[in-house]
């Protein structure tokens, strides 16, 4: 099988290399490293390309790996210094390889997880369907990576699995490699001469060595009946008794500094697949931690001082002419087994029975079969010089170089061995060539039937389509035309819910484009929603206002999380007036289909919320008081009925002051305090007759402002319950 593995240098990778190549399986590898930082086990074909690079799909469809294996938790590429932005990486990392994969791939993908997801105290061991209740940016991250694993599987009927290792451990080379609690104990005795331990934090050891047959039992098993399994073992043990045993395998004099924590019993239950697979730990804890003390006390340099790790001298010069000897090999070979033949040949000279025997012509004949032609041609240069050689026993070589014999049997020698060994080389290329015709046959068979599979897909969606109408154009209209029976101060409130409703997300708001600079939010339906805050410079957000000035969709393709995952303008005579924004959306919407259907949806909504602003500038005259900027009751009643109704359904924020003075003043108000509101809050007379300040998209706290502002210039003011207002006539 070809197996693609994807992670950086460890241990594990190397062990995960070591056991495919031994079972006969071609491992590739994508390292996620452009610049070729780490060394790693020989593979058959070695990828140094970042995760986010846009040969990606490219790759992938060039391994056309059986199965796929992501590090995951133990991916060496990401340092967990504590920045959040490690996670992002993370995450858009692991999106783009799902999505790739997804693409060019639909055999099996495995994700490594980590026991990390998991914090606290368990009375009984930890199953699959647990809550994750990890503490820390890498278990939030590595939980989120599960979550985003398990939605590509529902939703996209991947083959993924899941496998969570159990404190995994193994016997570290260099001091970058102590990531376990068994190597982290070992090397505080060396270093300070003491061990800490938590006093309740129980757990179970995973030996790397039992990790990579456990992984390879799913590798090779073409099924499985879960999506996420948990790989432990039977050593349960609390770090307590494990310091007791590194202080013991140490043989120094080392105390142990026990200390209480948070944690308490944490042991993942292995059970489900020990029962599927068949398979149990054979690794001892004991031996494990005696050999890990053993080489750490015999490299102490190593990890105390980071010196390099010093191979013997013979290592080094294996490890530095290995292309050298390899290409040697079969001449040194061919020469050695020149003797025999050479000493065969010596005894068949003379004799009765052999002396038609020609051992050199069996000897050119076996190199020219096993290694080809180019072996021939230095094994018949042997025998030649083996001839002659033993000619001039009886002979002079001036005699040996004269006699017609020689040459006739030197041209049976070549041309035998060349010829069987042309043969050979045909023969084998030619079995090659099938067996890459065969592989390409084989592949372009399986892209056939994902082809079909896909066909079946787009069949079956259409179908429904036309069953329950949901996304429909004539479905789309009769949702969209509501907005020609709502009041026009109720218009954008509306079209926030219809955006919730056809892009099947909580997270919608709509900005009024204040000026080119700036833009004010109206109406929100979540708290993600408002994230940006109640007033953006979106010129300053680059992306967002190039797809704004070309009257296109946003796609937030980088994942930043700073911008929506969407967005597109309502634009009139050509100018942004409106800017919709969604958050919230699932992967398979990020698409230009999902693109397509909001322009369609934007276009239909409008020339209603158009058609409605327009109505309120029409009507200025009898909304407003002559010469001022204060609304009428009706009007304003209607304005606060409206702001009132979205508000219960969460999709705005205000809060309505009153203003305690005579009508008389009404006019001072509106010439002194009108410059000092915002454009979006309103001055306005309720049917009781006293005057009242809507401010929109401000919570009580923040209207707190606005009544100093009012009462510095002499007037009283305070908050009324919009309710009571709306029905106190």
């Amino acid at each position: 099988m070809n197996i693609l593995l994807v992670g950086g240098s460890c241990s594990l990778m190397d062990s995960m290399i070591l056991k495919l190549r031994k079972e006969g399986h071609r491992v590739f590898l994508l390292t996620g490293d452009k610049y070729r930082h780490n060394k790693y086990q020989k593979v058959f074909e070695r990828y140094d390309f970042a995760y986010d690079c846009e040969n990606l799909n490219d790759i992938l469809e060039s391994v056309n790996a059986d199965v796929t294996i992501l590090m995951g938790a133990f991916d060496t590429n990401y340092r967990w210094n504590g920045e959040e932005r490690e996670t992002v990486h993370f995450i858009s990392h692991l999106v783009n390889i799902l999505v790739a994969y997804s693409m060019a791939n639909k055999k099996r993908l495995i994700f490594l997880s980590s026991d990390e997801i998991y914090n606290g105290n368990y009375k009984d061991d930890i199953e699959e369907e647990e809550k994750f209740s990890g503490i820390g940016i890498r278990a939030d991250a590595l939980s989120q990576a599960e979550e985003i694993c398990e939605n590509f599987r529902m939703n996209r009927g991947l083959d993924i699995v899941t496998l969570r290792l159990d404190h995994l451990y193994s016997i570290p080379k260099e001091k970058k490699d102590i990531n376990n609690i068994c190597a982290r104990m070992c090397l505080d005795c060396l270093r300070d001469g003491h061990i800490k331990a938590k006093s309740n934090h129980v757990f179970s050891l995973l030996y790397e060595k039992d990790a990579v047959e456990y992984i390879y039992q799913l590798v090779k098993n073409t099924k499985h009946e879960r999506s996420r399994y948990n790989l432990s073992s039977n050593d349960v043990i609390s770090e307590v008794e494990l310091a007791a045993k590194v202080q013991e395998a140490m043989g120094t004099e080392s105390n142990i500094a026990v200390f209480s924590d948070s944690n308490g019993r944490c042991v993942l239950s292995g059970r489900r697949f020990e029962q599927e697979y068949g398979v149990h730990a054979f690794g001892n804890l004991e031996k494990n931690i005696k050999d890990m003390a053993a080489y750490m006390q015999r490299h102490k340099n190593v990890f105390l001082n980071e010196d390099e790790l010093k191979l013997p001298w013979w290592k080094v010069l294996i490890e530095k002419w290995r292309w050298l000897i390899k290409v040697l090999f079969p001449f040194f070979e061919n020469m050695v087994c020149f003797i025999p033949f050479f000493m065969m040949n010596n005894r068949t000279v003379g004799s009765e029975y052999f002396a038609n025997l020609d051992p050199f012509l069996l000897y050119v004949l076996l190199f020219a079969i096993v290694y080809g032609q180019q072996q021939a041609t230095f094994s018949a240069i042997l025998a030649v010089a083996g001839y002659m050689f033993r000619q001039m026993y009886t002979r002079s070589g001036f005699e040996v170089l004269v006699d017609y014999n020689t040459y006739v049997w030197i041209a049976q020698l070549f041309i035998l061995g060349l010829v069987v060994g042309y043969m050979r080389d045909q023969i084998r290329t030619m079995r090659l060539e099938s067996q890459e015709l065969e592989e390409h046959l084989s592949r372009q068979i399986v892209d056939i039937r994902d082809i079909n599979e896909s066909n079946v897909r787009v069949k079956e969606i259409m179908e429904q389509q036309l069953i329950d109408h949901k996304d429909s154009i004539g479905k789309i209209y009769s949702i969209t035309a509501g907005l020609e029976q709502r009041m026009p101060d109720e218009v954008i409130f509306y079209a926030v819910e219809m955006l919730e409703k056809l892009m099947q997300t909580k997270d919608v708001a709509l900005y009024n484009v204040v000026n080119r600079d700036y833009a004010r939010i109206f109406s929100a339906s979540s708290d993600k929603a408002r994230s940006l805050g109640n007033s953006i410079r979106y010129k300053e957000m680059t992306e967002i206002y190039d797809a704004l000035t070309e009257q296109k969709v946003y796609i937030n393709k980088n994942m930043d999380e700073r911008y929506p995952l969407m967005a597109r303008g309502i634009y009139e005579g050509g100018e942004v007036q409106m800017i919709i924004m969604l958050w919230g959306l699932s992967w398979e919407k990020m698409t230009l289909g999902q693109a397509n259907f909001l322009t369609v949806v934007s276009y239909l909504i409008q020339n209603a919320m158009l058609r409605a602003q327009r109505y309120m500038q029409a009507l200025e005259d009898q909304r407003y008081s002559r010469d001022s900027e204060i609304l009428e009751p009706d009007a304003f009643e209607s304005l606060v009925q409206a702001y009132m109704n979205a508000e219960i359904k969460n999709l705005v924020e205000c809060v309505l002051v009153k203003v305690d003075i005579p009508k008389e003043q009404y006019r001072e108000i509106d010439e002194h305090m009108s410059g000092q509101l915002r454009d979006s809050d309103y001055l306005g007379i309720m049917p009781d007759g006293n005057l009242y300040i809507l401010l929109t998209n401000t919570t009580r706290e923040s209207a707190v402002i606005v009544q100093e502002r009012f009462e510095k210039n002499g007037y009283k003011t305070e908050c009324v319950e919009k309710m009571a207002v709306c029905h106190k006539e």
